[in-house]
């Protein structure tokens, strides 16, 4: 393996301006999610979440974006999980996807609420019933003897609901949103020059600015 002080990359995928982006942030994510995918990349939709637990350290992972519009960024999730406790704690969070084929990045924050039921239901009756049942098995975040605990409450489940044809929403598993504060867009430039520009929201709407890398 190379010394990590020898690793480099030469970025010269792209460039972007303030002019090529689309007036919302969201729509542009959007492209750039889309072009991912055409691209073949795999998760093109995953981010690392960024939350603050209660010594004020900060905890990242990676989630998948399940919509994004002019109302934000969602994600589902175990509410009991880590994440689900330190949002409820402090209801704002940091969103960061990374795309190293395009040298892509997009970075945002802002304040975090719940999603209603009803669109936790239609969301959660869209999963493999696999997956549904996975949620009813893990009490994410909490320690275990073994795997085959795991796998037990998993098969607990599974006889459970296995005479019903939809598998019922747990009550601690559910969507959230995170309303689109700040943005910024980055995109890797030769000799380490980046273009990165800046999504300013006010009462007017959005604005752009250019950043120096």
């Amino acid at each position: 393996m190379s010394s990590l002080k020898d690793i480099r990359t030469d970025y010269t995928k792209g460039i972007i301006t303030s002019d090529d982006l689309a007036a919302c942030p969201a729509d542009q994510l959007s492209k750039w999610i889309n072009e991912a995918d055409k691209a073949g990349l795999s998760d093109p939709n995953a981010f690392c979440l960024s939350t603050l637990n209660k010594d004020g350290f900060p905890n990242g992972r990676i989630v998948l974006a399940r919509r994004i519009d002019s109302e934000g960024l969602v994600f589902y999730t175990n509410k009991n999980s880590a994440k689900g406790v330190e949002i409820e704690s402090l209801a704002k969070a940091g969103a960061t996807f990374f795309w190293a084929h395009l040298q892509r990045q997009v970075r945002l924050n802002g304040e975090v609420s719940h999603l209603s039921d009803e669109e936790s239901d239609r969301y959660f009756a869209s999963r493999p019933r696999s997956s549904q049942i996975g949620a009813w098995a893990s009490s994410q975040s909490e320690s275990m003897a073994s795997r085959e605990e795991l796998e037990s409450k998993q098969a607990k489940f599974e006889s459970k609901f296995k005479s019903l044809s939809v598998v019922p929403r747990p009550p601690h598993w559910g969507g959230y949103i995170i309303s689109i504060e700040e943005v910024e867009f980055w995109q890797g430039r030769a000799s380490r020059l980046h273009d990165r520009v800046k999504y300013i929201k006010s009462s007017e709407g959005w604005s752009k600015r250019l950043l120096q890398p």
